[in-house]
């Protein structure tokens, strides 16, 4: 698994844009799935969003689709997520991972491998206010 960094999170009201960012340490995103997942208190961990650089697709929740967006940057260094017209109930720890995957392994798939990571970081706060 990749060693990642979260970051962007913070404070905003109802209807606002965040952008988050997950940087890859020591190597670039070449054949990885990079997944969001999220967690709000006395909830369990909840996929987001997923980008493929293996065959390009994308995953996203149907609680976010629509509004956020996720997209490479940085020649494979870093995984954006763009959330638009955030809500009260986007408020959580966001965290982001990384697998490695064939070309027969879709965005929806990864997320499924990512759920079974042993080591979570840190993770970003997004607080949303109404």
């Amino acid at each position: 698994e990749a060693q990642l960094v979260e970051s962007g999170g913070g404070l905003v009201q109802a209807g606002g844009s965040l952008r988050l960012s997950c940087a890859a340490s020591g190597f670039t995103f070449h054949d990885y799935a990079i997944g969001w997942f999220r967690q709000a208190p006395g909830k369990e961990r909840e996929r987001v969003a997923c980008i493929n650089n293996n065959d390009g697709s994308i995953y996203y929740a149907d609680s976010v689709k629509g509004r956020f967006t996720i997209f490479n940057a940085d020649a494979g260094i870093t995984v954006y997520l763009q959330m638009n017209n955030v809500q009260p109930d986007d408020t959580a720890v966001y965290y982001c991972a990384a697998v490695l995957t064939d070309r027969e392994t879709g965005a929806e798939q990864a997320m499924g491998i990512m759920t079974l990571l042993d080591t979570w970081g840190q993770g970003t706060l997004v607080a949303i206010s109404s």
